[in-house]
């Protein structure tokens, strides 16, 4: 009566909290995944969830059907590892780099369940700050780079892991407070805050503040997340943070997250591969894991389906 495809079909769209966004994680439209759920509410002849409930409030039939499949997809997930294993060895290499400093606190867990997973697998995991890692991926140094910049180069292709948005931190009685929105010229009396890497890697220069002529009063650098938070909570400056980043300290009032432009500056997160490699088994699990992770772990990420070069 139940299928394996409506235990995925229901935890996606928990995980998701959006008909939309778990159709697009099971790589269905809509109207398919809808139909999933109609065919199996009358199966079982009871209704799963309430429609157009914002989040998803799930009935006590779906309740118990999440259960069941928290309980039956991570064996699954486990035994398709070891088949993977079993196809093509054990062994290999990932040697990754990450030029994104906020992607410390979701890659750490996805890369401590890959070590459970794959313990013959040797991985690396190195900061991409102090050199130029997409060069070294494409020479074979590296196997792996997280970057929000993707250029094309030859042989290399890009997997989106999440879309987010970047905002605006200022303290929370700041003159930019009140405003719905900023516009880049709100900027042009302030100091930014920002990590220490070139201004054509930063979305808040290139996308937000160049198109529209506009330059920040001041610069000034900072490598930790926390000490930028500690700078703009004292008044000593603005930075922009991805959305997930951010939420932990606007989340405790600390600082307040201000959108960029009317409709938001929009952003995505890629994985860096050579093309060669992506059919690997332990390289195709790795990239589910630091998905499946980060949309555990983290707030305001959405789905991104497809390569994007």
């Amino acid at each position: 009566m139940i299928d394996l495809r409506h235990l995925r079909t229901i935890h996606a769209l928990r995980d998701t909290d959006s008909l939309h966004d778990a159709a697009e994680r099971l790589h269905l439209t809509q109207s398919a995944l809808s139909h999933q759920f109609r065919e199996l509410e009358e199966r079982i002849g009871m209704q799963l969830f309430v429609r157009k409930s914002k989040p998803v409030r799930f009935t006590s039939a779906g309740l118990k059907l999440l259960q069941l499949a928290d309980q039956v997809l991570p064996l699954i997930c486990g035994t398709e590892r070891d088949l993977g294993k079993l196809a093509s060895g054990t062994a290999g290499r990932l040697h990754i780099a990450i030029e994104c400093h906020s992607c410390y606190q979701w890659l750490m867990p996805s890369v401590d369940e890959f070590r459970g997973a794959w313990p013959e697998v040797e991985l690396d995991l190195a900061s991409g700050f102090a050199f130029a890692p997409l060069p070294a991926l494409e020479r074979g140094d590296l196997d792996l780079v997280v970057t929000s910049d993707p250029v094309t180069l030859p042989g290399i292709s890009y997997v989106p892991l999440f879309g987010y948005e970047a905002v605006l931190a200022v303290d929370n009685h700041h003159p930019l407070h009140g405003k719905p929105y900023l516009e880049p010229g709100d900027l042009a009396s302030q100091t930014l805050i920002t990590y220490p890497i070139e201004r054509h890697r930063l979305d808040i220069f290139t996308r937000f503040l160049e198109p529209a002529d506009i330059e920040p009063a001041q610069v000034r650098t900072s490598e930790l997340t926390v000490m930028m938070m500690q700078l703009v909570a004292s008044g000593r400056g603005v930075c922009c943070l991805p959305n997930w980043a951010l939420h932990e300290y606007s989340s405790r009032g600390y600082v307040t997250a201000k959108r960029l432009g009317e409709n938001g500056l929009q952003a995505r997160l890629y994985a860096a591969i050579r093309s060669d490699m992506l059919q690997v088994p332990y390289v195709s699990d790795f990239l589910l894991t630091a998905k499946d992770i980060s949309f555990a772990t983290l707030e305001g990420v959405n789905v991104v389906s497809g390569l994007a070069i």
